[in-house]
């Protein structure tokens, strides 16, 4: 293992703080090439699958990687825009935005830096970025509210591996979840309100988050208690009777049991019953990206409608909102409490 080395360091160099930001990943194109290069590196993750390596390894690459990197380039191509991944420019304007209100707030010097779990910018990347800026001290927020080991947890094993490559390792703190921080609910309570407010109530309002194997779930995973406590505090803060919304969960994958019930078949029985139209937040993600921009507001859209509903509503995730980047403030000020340099000071 080669440690990096710091002999350019001077001793006379401000230390600062680092945040790292880390959203899950996408792809560099919409092409079945990048796609293989991207699933390739996901779902060779053991926290995504824990299934034995040499069995995995042949589903992956004899099945997985020859067919499905050109199925879901065709799906990332629908929601490509000008900029590129809908999730990387979000996510650059959300670190962009914590940026500024960080710097309004706290008295010594800070720097965020944005990464993704898999593709590009690398953990590598960002770490190295705060490196370069001399943190020593570096607070990790992975964007993923409900604690989960396949997302958060293979956060802080990629982190990990990095750091254990640094010759002069800097303080680091963790932030494994946020589900049930109030300025969170907050925020996605007057997301919710506000798009209320100009198209008007559903007859019901559908929480729907990513799944994970229910094996994960059985084996002590504390994702789905953490995702239901995130709906039922929203549902209070709009004062929600129980029949008025539901927790779902989607993106499973393989023929084995997911988290339940499927937002996919629970949308096919709504509209079966006669309901006329069904509102969709995805509390679980930060970004807009393509589980949500496709899958919930494309591929479930035409589920509703052909099952019978009349109108399909999704309301979008917080993106760079100002709740959500309180929200993200909130925790760099509750997470970074008695560090040196990280006093907050009169805003700016």
């Amino acid at each position: 293992m080669t440690i990096y080395n710091t002999s350019s360091y001077s001793h006379e160099s401000l230390p600062t703080t680092g945040i790292l930001l880390i959203n899950l990943g996408t792809p560099d194109a919409p092409t079945p090439t990048a796609l293989r290069r991207y699933l390739g590196e996901f779902l060779a993750d053991p926290r995504v699958t824990e299934m034995p390596r040499w069995l995995w390894w042949f589903i992956l690459h004899g099945i997985i990687l020859r067919i499905r990197p050109r199925r879901s380039a065709l799906k990332y191509q629908k929601i490509w825009t000008e900029t590129g991944s809908p999730l990387l420019s979000i996510s650059q304007a959300q670190s962009q935005a914590l940026q500024k209100v960080v710097d309004a707030h706290f008295v010594g010097p800070m720097t965020v830096a944005l990464a993704m779990r898999y593709g590009n910018p690398s953990i590598a990347a960002g770490l190295e970025q705060l490196r370069q800026a001399n943190a020593r001290r570096i607070l990790i927020l992975p964007l993923y509210p409900q604690y989960s080991g396949a997302a958060t947890g293979s956060s802080f094993d990629a982190v990990a591996d990095v750091l254990k490559r640094w010759r002069w390792v800097p303080d680091v703190r963790f932030i494994s979840h946020y589900h049930d921080l109030p300025a969170y609910i907050r925020a996605l309570a007057e997301q919710i309100k506000n798009y209320w407010s100009k198209q008007g109530t559903p007859d019901k309002l559908l929480f729907s988050f990513h799944g994970i194997p229910k094996r994960f779930f059985i084996a002590g995973d504390p994702y789905h208690c953490e995702c239901h406590k995130t709906a039922r505090l929203v549902a209070a803060q709009l004062d929600l009777k129980e029949e008025k919304w539901q927790v779902v969960f989607q993106s499973r994958f393989g023929r084995e049991e997911w988290l339940k019930p499927y937002t996919d078949h629970t949308l096919t029985a709504l509209g079966k019953a006669g309901l006329k139209r069904v509102d969709i937040i995805c509390p679980g993600f930060a970004a807009d990206c393509l589980e949500t921009l496709e899958e919930i507001s494309q591929e479930n859209r035409q589920i509703f409608l052909q099952a019978g509903g009349k109108a399909f509503h999704y309301i979008p995730a917080l993106n760079d909102n100002v709740e959500h980047i309180q929200a993200l403030l909130d925790l760099v000020i509750q997470h970074t409490q008695g560090w040196s340099g990280c006093q907050i000071g009169a805003p700016k």
